[in-house]
């Protein structure tokens, strides 16, 4: 039977391209984001000397660019001065992450998928470079992606489309035969903006945030089968779209 028509990727065949974001997508990076925040901002009395929790981190910080949270964080500083610190805490991020950062499950079974379909594949996200090919070396995915997609380096990050444009326009690829997995609301509503529809990833982020960004449909990990089952309908249309008919009704 086919899935719950919410969760069908069917009417994006025959499928060009698929999209992933890099933290919390790829990989559970928050925690080492969350704790290099916490220390720093700690070790400089921030909050009055009160550590932020992961439900700040989570609503004010996670998926957002670092122009954006610098202003947030240090409204009275001077970009440049905010900017230094937010370098430094990518410094701090690396370190931690350094031995421990581990994919999300299931990832290797679908970067195979994608390669045996011969699907065109590009990583866009909010990170500054240097952290985007930091993770992407730590999960063997270096030499995997056509293209790396930084929002700093476009007219306007995440959650603007720009960034999802952009990866589109560089791998030619049609957003109506293109999906997107992402793991923040800022990064949903990006995809969403850019035209395609974005499996949400509940790898710390709360479902229910992600459905009310955009998402199509939401997954723990790369193993759940809501996901195979929608790969599958999604198989079975292509397959439907390049047998050519017999002239008896039948495929």
């Amino acid at each position: 039977m086919p899935i719950d028509g919410k969760s069908s990727l069917s009417r994006l065949a025959p499928l060009e391209a698929i999209l992933f974001d890099i933290d919390g997508t790829l990989c559970d990076s928050d925690p080492f984001h969350y704790e290099a925040f916490r220390e720093m901002l700690l070790e400089m009395g921030y909050n009055n000397g009160v550590p932020i929790t992961e439900e700040f981190f989570a609503e004010k910080i996670s998926g957002k660019h670092n122009d954006d949270i610098g202003h947030f964080l240090f409204p009275d500083w001077e970009h440049e001065r905010a900017m230094k610190w937010m370098e430094d805490k990518e410094v701090t991020f690396r370190r931690l992450a350094a031995e421990k950062l581990q994919p999300v499950d299931g990832l290797q079974k679908l970067c195979k998928w994608v390669k045996d379909q011969g699907l065109k594949h590009a990583a866009v996200t909010n990170a500054p470079r240097v952290n985007a090919e930091f993770m992407l070396t730590k999960l063997g995915l270096d030499k995997f992606f056509h293209v790396l997609v930084v929002g700093s380096e476009c007219e306007r990050a995440k959650p603007f489309p720009e960034p999802y444009m952009k990866a589109l326009e560089v791998l030619k690829a049609s957003p109506e035969h293109t999906f997107v997995f992402e793991d923040s609301v800022s990064g949903i509503k990006a995809g969403v903006a850019a035209g395609m529809p974005v499996i949400g990833i509940t790898t710390r982020n709360p479902g229910q945030s992600l459905l009310d960004a955009g998402a199509t449909f939401i997954i723990k990990d790369y193993e759940d089968p809501k996901l195979w089952k929608a790969l599958k309908e999604l198989e079975k249309k292509e397959t439907l779209i390049m047998t050519p008919s017999e002239g008896n009704g039948d495929y």
